[in-house]
């Protein structure tokens, strides 16, 4: 199996120095480089195609968000986990909605480094415990919860399940329905929700609360 590549970008030499040590330690991760600044960030994702950014939101010479939001949309293979000092809600509601795979404080245990790792290179999402989940449901009180209900029963639970990792076949026995009509419910949830890929559902319904965060 291949190593996980990482790339970490934040513009403390010593904050930097601390994530490569944590994420060395993790079996079959390797480090690929590091970024101090946002365009440097742009550049080495270019260069050494890793497949997990972990990216500080507060860097110089593009922010962290300029620096997510032009990753996902031209590396989209890229996974991203947001780093930050901040834990309030409404930054990681920023990040999942700007296309992060994960958000984490850096006030997080060193274990949690190497969950949130191997949860988005599952490609799942991952948000950790210290986020207020008050303020994502409160969040979900507006446009996003509005929207869900415009959802019918059916496709809000095809949405659950897909966002508990479940896979197309799983889906059509659980609910006792063909794989093609699934596969119609899919496309409808991505068509409606203006969201074009798995991941996207899978934040989505973290978002409106429709699944549990663990």
């Amino acid at each position: 199996m291949k190593p996980i590549r990482v790339l970490i970008a934040d513009d403390h030499a010593l904050v930097r120095a601390g994530i490569r040590a944590l994420v060395e330690k993790i079996e079959g991760v390797v480090v690929v480089g590091e970024a101090g600044r946002g365009s440097e960030a742009l550049a080495l994702v270019k260069e050494l195609k890793p497949n997990l950014m972990l990216l500080d939101i507060t860097m110089p010479d593009g922010g962290g968000f300029v620096v997510l939001d032009q990753v996902t949309k031209s590396f989209p293979e890229v996974r991203v986990i947001v780093l930050t000092v901040h834990d309030a809600g409404e930054y990681a509601i920023r990040a999942l909605r700007e296309g992060a795979a994960g958000f984490l404080p850096k006030s997080a245990a060193s274990i949690e480094l190497e969950q949130a790792i191997q949860t988005v290179i599952r490609g799942e999402p991952y948000i950790s415990p210290e986020t207020s989940r008050k303020t994502l449901l409160d969040y979900s009180k507006g446009t996003k919860r509005d929207l869900l209900a415009t959802l019918s029963p059916r496709q809000q639970e095809v949405l659950r399940l897909i966002a508990e990792g479940r896979t197309t076949k799983q889906i059509a026995q659980l609910l006792e329905i063909s794989v093609k009509t699934v596969e119609t419910h899919r496309a409808q949830l991505m068509e409606r929700l203006d969201i074009h890929d798995v991941a996207g559902l899978v934040r989505y319904a973290i978002i409106v609360g429709l699944i549990e965060v663990e």
